[in-house]
């Protein structure tokens, strides 16, 4: 199993270490335009590899992608980060142009691999690859829903005074910090709904914090986050490479699902070896509906920028 990394700053790298780590890929390439920053990446990762007990070969390359012929799984995550008080859709000017030439070089030597896009805006670059390359629409993953979701159980776990084992949530919509929903009604304590142990008022403080996690950090940090970014991504391509068939939202190109046309959006899916397996569709009710209608129209307005 053969998995492409695409920009080997702090999210690239972080993910080619949770992926070498997990030790279900034979090799990682880790790719960057600048000279020899990723060789010098993967060189660090495959000095921690006696350490971590990992025998995942990691290979870094200075932009020639004839080095990620035949991956199985690419993941994107070159582009601009975002600094303090930058919307993801402000990164769109610089990072769509990376992301059309990034996918199409992937494609060019791997035509039947799986591809991940975490770039910024995430949906609409995740659309973007949809409209670039010549790949089926379940082997085109955006990368978001899992990373807010992950958030959202930190942030009920942290209200519930609780282990974050014991709590399921989920997140759909845009990767943005209007158009993230946390399904707050479906939201659980070992099965129990977490309506039952926290009021209406802490729900939406906790939906709320959720929604703006990544400003939150990159406040904080003074740059994007990447551990849980990283860490997300290589759940995605361990359910892909391992065929786990596990559910993650994630943004897919939607062709009717949830009333939805022509867009790529968070939602449910199943994740195996063929890339996206079946998108599922939940009961929403008439205010997650809403706010899915407002979510899709803030994404349309940012893909109408490309």
């Amino acid at each position: 199993m053969k998995i492409t990394v695409v920009g080997a700053g702090a999210v690239g790298a972080s993910c080619a270490e949770y992926i070498a780590i997990k030790n279900f890929a034979s090799e990682v390439v880790l790719l960057d335009i600048k000279e020899g920053f990723a060789e010098g990446k993967a060189m660090d990762l495959m000095q921690t590899a006696p350490l971590n007990g990992f025998d995942t070969k990691i290979t870094g390359v200075t932009n020639d992608y004839s080095k990620t012929a035949g991956s199985d799984i690419c993941v994107i995550t070159s582009g601009i980060p975002r600094k303090p008080g930058m919307t993801r859709e402000e990164l769109i000017g610089i990072n769509a142009g990376i992301v059309k030439d990034v996918a199409s070089s992937l494609v060019k030597y791997s035509p039947n691999t799986i591809l991940i896009v975490v770039s910024n805006p995430m949906d609409t670059m995740a659309y973007l690859a949809h409209k670039t390359i010549n790949l089926p629409k379940n082997k085109i993953i955006g990368m978001g829903g899992a990373l807010d979701s992950a958030r959202f159980k930190y942030r009920l776990a942290e209200a519930l005074d609780c282990p974050l084992s014991d709590v399921d949530g989920l997140v759909i919509g845009g990767h943005s910090d209007t158009g993230m929903i946390p399904l707050t009604r479906l939201a659980s304590r070992n099965s129990v709904p977490v309506t039952a142990f926290l009021s209406p008022e802490r729900l939406e403080q906790v939906k709320e914090e959720t929604k703006v996690g990544g400003a939150t950090l990159t406040k904080l940090l003074g740059t994007s986050a990447w551990y849980a970014p990283g860490a997300a991504v290589s759940s995605l391509v361990q359910a892909i490479a391992c065929d786990q068939k596990k559910m993650f939202p994630c943004s897919v190109l939607l062709e009717g699902e949830y009333g939805l046309k022509d867009i790529c959006l968070g939602v449910p899916v199943i994740l195996g070896k063929n890339g996206i397996e079946e998108i599922v569709e939940i009961e929403l009710n008439d205010a997650e509906k809403t706010n899915m209608k407002e979510s899709a129209d803030a994404v349309r307005a940012v893909n109408a920028l490309l």
